[in-house]
This record gives C-alpha cells, structure tokens and sequence, in this order.
C-alpha cells in the first residue's frame, strides 16, 4: 500500500515502514526492556499504538499536536529538569514520527537521502557551513 497524504487527510501505511519489532510486546503491554530503536522501529511502534486515532486525527490535528509538544520543548529548555527536557524531547520525537506516518513519510529513508553523505548544504561529512548559514 502506497503511503500517501491526500487533501482529505486520510492516512495510509507508508511503504518501507516495518511492522514493530517482533520481540516487542503489542498486546496490550509495552516492551519492558527495550535496548535501542531505529527511526523506522519508531514509527512501526508509534503506527501500532496510536493509527486509529492518527487516522482520525489527520495531518492538521497531528501538526497541532506536534506544535504544542514544541512549545513544551521550548519551556524544559529553559527551565525544565534533564529528566523532564529528555521526556520533551521524546515527544517531540514521538509526534514527528506520528505526523510522518500520517503524512506517508519513510523518517529513516528521508534522513539517509538527505544526511547520509554529508551536509547538504557544503556536501562534506563534517559541515564547513557558516555558521549564519542553513545548512
């Protein structure tokens, strides 16, 4: 099934993006040991947790949400405790990943397409950018 964001915000399993890690306990019950996950084991867990609402939710729900979780970020960044900016930051994480599965985006291939050889902006594997530069 392609993986596509259409005008009606409806949501599709982007292609490329595996199923949660068999090991992973989805029945009900989250993993109680997890050791590391790829950005596409991510969106495979946040895909199994959460679809049905994010069908209903849609891109523009999704967008808010992942906004607010900014916000949130932005407040721990100033004034939060590590373990809270560490929560925010997984947010964060979270609801980018959801909004890529709702929106048909491979999060794992983008960043290897766009990051894996270099910085895109000067192509050198350590960024020789300016810094007032975008790289």
């Amino acid at each position: 099934m392609k993986g596509v964001y259409n005008r009606k915000h409806t949501f599709s399993i982007p292609e490329g993006i595996p199923p949660v890690n068999e090991s992973q306990d989805i029945g009900g019950t989250m993993n109680s040991d997890p050791q590391s996950l790829s950005l596409s084991g991510l969106q495979g867990l946040i895909r199994t947790m959460y679809s049905s609402k994010d069908e209903q939710r849609g891109v523009d729900g999704t967008f808010m949400w992942l906004m607010e979780e900014v916000g949130e970020l932005a407040a721990a960044l100033r004034e939060g405790t590590p373990k809270e900016l560490a929560y925010e930051f997984a947010d964060v994480l979270a609801w980018l990943a959801t909004i890529a599965n709702v929106a048909g985006v491979d999060l794992e291939q983008a960043v290897m397409e766009k990051y894996g050889r270099g910085c895109p902006g000067c192509k050198q594997m350590v960024c020789a950018c300016g810094v007032e530069e975008k790289p």
